[in-house]
């Protein structure tokens, strides 16, 4: 995460590596629901190290000898980590090869059963997190303090660096392409994602330096809890004012596209007011002109079951889940700069 996007909950307190070995950054999926036991798509619960998710998926269609279009994963997830994640594999005749031709240090079936269906791109509750950060610098009760806070308020729902490329990179291809510029058609689904992820961080950018990004403003539509449903705009009521305290709605920003902006008022000036200058316009432009429709996405992300201990003086664990599509190092930007041995 950047270090220049602004911070919600302060200064940064703490300074610290991560991923000095695989197992110090650990992902698990969360299951979004129960094999049927039955049918013609074998799925595989795997642990994997060393490996991203595109990695597995050819190492399985190799195994399983069929082409790369009957893998079916829910998430992608990062190489320089131990984690835990759901493949489909289509087999018509629901005859597996063996097993343990396909396991290595590297991968480790932990479960199969049959399905009845592919396993489709976001077929998941959320993730699991168990971090483990190192050579940890800073004072331990105000990082416990901060560590409260977040657990009791959840945190800004930025974009990781992911989304953008080594040094940033995507966005500059996305100007490009939006210039003229040919890509691949798997690029421009990337580069896409990019330009939106980057006007999405400039909008939440703006509400966390208002303080604004935990509370409605006038004209604001909001984001249930656990789904993509929005409504609104409508006026703050003791009813909203609850329900935003209970977790049970999100205030949002846009994931730009053609349309109108669906909030108003002073949420709609204020998101504007972010995307004005030469960059966000041209972005903004080429978005629309790509035929990308306007959509909403959470600006508070919940922080599920966050636990922490210290194992040393200088060694902090953190446990907690997340729902899908956000990122474990929006928690670690608030605590302060955590350097990574991996990229």
């Amino acid at each position: 995460m950047s270090n220049s996007l602004p911070r919600a909950f302060g200064e940064p307190l703490l300074q610290a590596r991560i991923r000095s070995q695989p197992e110090d950054f650990r992902v698990d999926e969360i299951d979004a629901f129960e094999a049927h036991g039955e049918g013609e798509h074998l799925l595989l619960t795997v642990e994997k190290r060393g490996l991203n998710t595109a990695e597995v998926a050819r190492r399985l269609s190799r195994w399983a000898g069929i082409g790369e279009i009957g893998i079916g994963y829910a998430g992608l997830k990062d190489r320089h980590a131990v984690t835990t994640q759901r493949f489909s594999v289509h087999l018509p005749r629901r005859v597996a090869p063996d097993l343990a031709t396909l396991q290595d240090e590297t991968l480790q079936v932990r479960h199969s059963v049959w399905h009845n269906r592919k396993l489709p791109r976001g077929a998941l509750a959320g993730n699991r997190f168990t971090l483990v950060l190192r050579q940890v610098q800073g004072d331990r009760a105000q990082l416990d303090e901060r560590l409260a806070q977040i657990a009791a308020r959840g945190i800004p729902n930025w974009f990781g660096e992911q989304r953008f490329g080594r040094g940033g990179g995507n966005i500059g291809q996305a100007l490009a392409m939006f210039g003229g510029q040919r890509v691949k058609r798997e690029q421009r689904s990337i580069l896409l994602s990019a330009a939106r992820s980057e006007l999405f961080n400039r909008v939440l950018a703006r509400r966390v330096e208002q303080g604004s990004w935990e509370r409605g403003l006038d004209g604001e539509v909001w984001m249930l809890a656990g789904s993509r449903s929005v409504f609104g705009p409508e006026p703050m009521s003791e009813e909203l004012a609850q329900r935003l305290a209970s977790f049970d709605i999100h205030p949002t920003g846009p994931l730009w596209g053609e349309g109108e902006l669906r909030c108003t008022g002073e949420a709609a000036a204020t998101e504007l007011a972010a995307l004005e200058d030469d960059v966000a316009m041209r972005l903004r432009q080429g978005l629309e002109q790509a035929g990308l429709k306007q959509e909403r996405r959470a600006l508070r992300l919940p922080v599920g079951g966050l636990a922490w201990t210290w194992p040393a003086d200088d060694v902090l664990e953190l446990v907690f889940a997340l729902p899908p599509g956000s990122y474990a190092t929006a928690l670690l930007h608030e605590l302060g700069e955590v350097g990574s041995d991996n990229g």
